[in-house]
């Protein structure tokens, strides 16, 4: 059961690995693009690249949809970002269902983890297989896997290193599951960090943060969804979508959030230094590097970041 690019390499991962996938559970079709087009989720797309099995309800709880995932006659089901199962479905199979979620729980639940461990400043993450039960992220641990965040690390990188991670742990869950070897713990009780939905309230560039929390945001939001800002530039305001950058720490008496840019480099002063920016798309305009902007692009010398 899953839907989006990181579900389809466990998916693959199995199958590869001649593992039994008797069907493959994923989101409706959704009209996508200006003619509205039905876009089919990266899962359909793989599943029937190798003949398997579809099911894609709208409504979890249908009757009968419950009737034909109960003919599909599964010993185990599998869930990677998916949506919340209800009781009747993760309880249908005689071995139970799993989940493998992108961070070392209890830390991180929720529909962002990958991005916050980032945003967040942490060192380390990792992937976990768990039972699911009727909350969110909760049920009894099966396996984890530990990966150190480096200090350039973006979310796009750490996403493709825990795919791979995760499409591992999933199989080693399932020869433990399948050999009745199986001995879960419960999760911990820690302080807990959470990963809410991302949206544009908490994704926008705050620059009177710190040079690292800004840092941390911007790269823990590269390349997908994107740090957004406004720019305010000779009376005009535009958004814009910050992505590659780096960061130089040193005292400067510039005002926060203002525009210095030479012929090939554009930076922002913030609290104890700069964030040079590398990649940047404006609003209504393709994702370029800085010195393809700058040279049809003019920041006046009061040009700030909002």
């Amino acid at each position: 059961m899953g839907t989006p690019d990181f579900a389809v390499t466990i998916l693959k991962h199995l199958v590869d690995n001649n593992y039994n996938i008797v069907g493959v559970i994923t989101a409706a079709d959704k009209p996508a693009g200006r003619g509205r087009k039905l876009n089919e989720s990266d899962i359909k797309k793989y599943a029937l690249s190798k003949n398997l099995n579809i099911l894609q309800p709208k409504n979890l709880k249908n009757e009968d949809f419950h009737q034909k995932l109960k003919a599909l006659n599964a010993d185990l089901q599998i869930v990677v970002a998916f949506r919340m199962l209800p009781e009747a479905v993760w309880k249908m199979p005689k071995f139970g269902t799993f989940n493998l979620h992108a961070s070392l729980l209890p830390q991180y639940r929720g529909a962002a983890p990958i991005h916050w461990a980032v945003i967040n400043g942490e060192t380390k993450t990792g992937v976990t297989t768990f039972f699911i039960d009727d909350k969110i992220d909760t049920g009894e641990i099966i396996l984890q896997e530990e990966i150190a965040i480096l200090n350039n690390e973006t979310v796009g990188t750490l996403h493709d290193k825990l795919m791979f991670l995760g499409a591992d742990l999933v199989a080693k869950t399932i020869d433990l599951i399948s050999d009745g070897n199986i001995i879960t713990k419960k999760q911990p009780e820690l302080e807990k960090k959470s990963a809410p939905k991302l949206n544009p309230e908490n994704t926008k560039v705050d620059w009177t943060d710190s040079l690292d929390t800004i840092y941390n945001k911007i790269r823990g939001l590269n390349p997908f969804p994107a740090a957004w800002t406004i720019i305010k530039n000779d009376g005009e305001e535009i958004s814009a979508k910050i992505y590659a950058i780096q960061k130089e720490i040193t005292e400067h008496k510039f005002a926060t959030g203002k525009i210095i840019t030479t012929k090939k480099e554009m930076k922002v002063a913030v609290n104890n230094g700069f964030i040079i920016i590398e990649e940047i798309k404006l609003s209504g305009k393709k994702k370029m590097d800085v010195k393809s902007l700058l040279n049809g692009y003019t920041f006046s010398k009061k040009a700030e970041m909002l």
